[in-house]
């Protein structure tokens, strides 16, 4: 029994009881950002006070609609300001929030957590949609709209670059709604919240992100669907507050810094696919037509030929001239002076 008793007192020794507490956070449909405040009476040691999140145990919460993802790998928030993304869909759904304190830790320690929505539940993004009705005006002129930190809602063509470069400033949520080349619902797009965490998928016209919540996007993401992507072709390149830049990357792929550091500005082209190809089939056929002219223009080497041809005719014909000249005054002196001597003998 001391044996026993021994060991039960060392166990309670190595143990510490911790202030533990938990709670159950409803939320409608939607994207969160779940942010635990920094904490003055943070323990650096012991990392308290930590926050975790996690699905309710039972079927009365729907766990099956919650996906959490938080920025360590460990999934604490602790109270350096660490920051956690939760998705709900289908309908409400309930959150497990568990604080852990130290033992001698009072009210005054407890940490702070602040819940920020990014994107409104479906029911409530429909409600607002008379409210674009206006916006077609300013998207005569407008393709891209986003909103910059300390800045508000700035826009412009596609092409050109949304934001300040090298501004510092990140970029909260943008829209894209192409005026005139394609339909709107033909284009989609996120938000780079995280590592590997995306926002969902979002139609032409419809903001994606955040305004005047101090919440940066780390990247964005673009395609097109439908007849709009067999036609046409889409690139987007950003830069980012820590001097990163990136692309121009096609469409489909996520652009974001290797740092994931906030976007400060970005642009988007989207251009027919034939038009991009034109230009380069009229090259070929531009270059084809210099070179028929070069065979044109050495004509003029045959003629060279009848001048080597009209030199021997020259060199030949004055030898055979002066041999028939020579023999006519030698040969007929000899045969008149024979039949002299002849005649004198009789």
């Amino acid at each position: 029994m001391s044996d026993a008793e021994t060991v039960a007192q060392r166990a309670a020794r190595s143990m510490t009881e911790l202030k533990v507490s938990g709670h159950l956070m409803t939320l409608e449909p939607g994207l969160y950002c779940i942010v635990h405040n920094p904490t003055p009476a943070a323990e650096v040691a012991s990392g308290l006070p930590g926050v975790r999140l996690s699905p309710p145990p039972g079927p009365l919460g729907r766990p099956e609609a919650v996906t959490i993802r938080t920025f360590r790998d460990d999934g604490w928030l602790q109270g350096g300001g660490d920051a956690a993304l939760v998705r709900v869909a289908g309908g409400t759904a309930q959150v497990m929030v568990t604080i852990y304190q130290s033992p001698n830790a009072d009210s005054a320690t407890a940490p702070s957590l602040q819940v920020v929505r990014l994107l409104e539940p479906a029911a409530r993004q429909a409600a607002p949609a008379p409210a674009p009705q206006p916006v077609p005006a300013a998207a005569q002129v407008v393709d891209v709209l986003a909103h910059v930190q300390g800045q508000g809602d700035v826009g412009g063509k596609l092409g050109t670059w949304i934001g300040e470069r090298g501004s510092k400033r990140w970029v909260e949520g943008f829209a894209i709604a192409p005026v005139g080349s394609i339909p709107g619902d033909d284009v989609e797009y996120q938000a780079v919240l995280g590592r590997g965490w995306m926002s969902p998928w979002v139609e032409g016209g419809q903001f994606c992100g955040s305004r005047g919540m101090a919440l940066p996007i780390l990247g964005l993401r673009v395609r097109l669907r439908g007849a709009s992507a067999e036609t046409h072709e889409c690139t987007y390149a950003a830069t980012f507050v820590d001097g990163a830049s990136i692309g121009p990357v096609q469409g489909g792929e996520a652009c974001e810094a290797e740092s994931l550091a906030p976007v400060e500005a970005f642009t988007v082209t989207i251009l027919p696919r034939q038009a991009a190809v034109a230009p380069v089939a009229a090259a070929p056929v531009a270059a084809v037509k210099p070179a028929a002219a070069k065979p044109a223009a050495a004509a003029p080497a045959p003629p060279a030929k009848p001048k080597a041809a009209a030199q021997p005719p020259a060199v030949v014909t004055p030898p055979r001239e002066k041999p028939r000249a020579k023999p006519q005054p030698v040969r007929p002196a000899p045969r008149k002076s024979k039949p002299v001597p002849g005649r004198r003998g009789r």
